[in-house]
């Protein structure tokens, strides 16, 4: 299966991993071209972030274990994309 996005809703302490850190370890997985961190919430001792990775043929357990390996722990798989091309999502009004 070619993955070519990922959204993972992911926490980690405040102090330890830096976002560079788990950029770098992250996008050293075979396959990843993208990774785009957004902090969504702070609290004394924690940080949710919200990552979306971007590539081709990117190994989903690999992305985790390095995600892991930094001291940070994934909550969810939000979205994932496979495929020759990538679709935007489109949001109806309801």
């Amino acid at each position: 299966m070619n993955i070519r996005r990922l959204i993972l809703d992911v926490g980690k302490g405040i102090n330890r991993p830096t976002l560079l850190e788990l950029c770098e370890s992250i996008s050293s997985v075979k396959g990843v071209e993208g990774v785009n961190i957004i902090v969504t919430e702070i609290d004394i001792e924690t940080m949710g972030l919200n990552i979306t990775i971007e590539g081709s043929q990117i190994n989903y357990d690999n992305v985790v274990t390095n995600i892991e390996e930094t001291g940070a722990v994934v909550h969810s798989l939000d979205e994932v994309a496979v495929g020759p091309k990538l679709i935007e999502n489109i949001r109806r009004d309801e």
